[in-house]
């Protein structure tokens, strides 16, 4: 297949090439699309809190010994069956659920290459959160005084998918600051000695590429979320149906996206030096090189 790769090829590649910014950049222009279909995917059932409130279905504690939320045991009854499945084996996947609570897989373990430094950065915590305090609330329609439309699996469904597809988004950010490391490594080592945060996210950050990724983002949300069904409508009125409102997708890559991408960055670069000893640090200093690997 010509053009970009948009999944992460980690078996036909050098990691050079799997690092390479441009194939990077490919992936996450691909979870942009997946983003977006998912938030609209959501935005047609209610809000439905009552999913996000710990022992708020008896059922769960009566047949599964779950006092957690209803969306907390979606996520761990669906990732029980991904890490079957190795996904969390992955380099860019990382569970909601905590480890002690996943099985191991049932396929042979896969060996990937060495593409990120060893670490422990999982900021999905962070993203469920903000999904139910701020996203949520945001794309949904309020049915009634309680926003609740009784359609607990099928919202619960399209909430893991959003999730997941935003994890990955926010995770990826891991190999653009490997992909940045490896070009540049002098200009990051002095900062990540001196565990200075303020310094590494101005090395990692390019104002006119986050510019430019909003308005794409926005183009997209105007295109997908109108309602194309109506034979005869006119602009304005598919506008009246939209499905999802352009400013709500645009304000969650801005506010929340993008500085929480840039966070975890930054938290991946702090472990960076990490069992390197000090002659591959004095190496690097002097060399602005990273030792080839390939």
């Amino acid at each position: 297949m010509n053009g970009v790769m948009h999944t992460l090829d980690v078996h036909s590649a050098p990691p050079s090439s799997i690092l390479a910014l441009d194939h990077i950049r490919g992936v996450l222009q691909r979870l942009e699309d997946t983003i977006v279909f998912q938030l609209i995917e959501r935005a047609q059932f209610a809000r439905n809190p009552r999913c996000y409130l710990p022992g708020a279905f008896a059922e769960l504690k009566q047949r599964e010994n779950w006092s957690g939320s209803w969306i907390q045991w979606f996520l761990k009854e669906t990732e029980t069956t991904h890490a079957k499945l190795r996904r969390f084996e992955a380099p860019d996947e990382y569970p909601f659920t905590s480890p002690e609570l996943l099985p191991k897989p049932v396929l042979e373990p896969v060996t990937y290459p060495k593409l990120l430094w060893p670490h422990k950065v999982n900021v999905n915590d962070k993203i469920l959160q903000f999904y139910i305090d701020d996203i949520v609330p945001t794309i949904t329609r309020n049915l009634g005084e309680d926003g609740d439309d009784g359609h607990y699996g099928s919202s619960a469904i399209r909430d893991c998918e959003v999730l997941s597809a935003m994890s990955r988004r926010i995770h990826f950010g891991m190999f653009v600051a490997e992909s940045k490391f490896r070009s540049e490594p002098a200009s990051f080592i002095p900062h990540i000695r001196s565990r200075n945060r303020d310094e590494l996210a101005n090395l990692i950050t390019k104002p006119a590429v986050e510019a430019a990724l909003l308005v794409r983002l926005g183009k997209k949300a105007e295109v997908y979320g109108q309602d194309m069904n109506r034979p005869g409508a006119t602009d304005e009125e598919r506008e009246k149906e939209r499905k999802i409102e352009v400013e709500a997708v645009v304000r969650i890559y801005k506010n929340f996206v993008i500085p929480l991408t840039r966070d975890v960055e930054v938290d991946y670069l702090l472990t960076r030096l990490d069992g390197v000893s000090d002659d591959e640090v004095k190496t690097m200093l002097e060399t602005n090189r990273y030792p080839e690997t390939d």
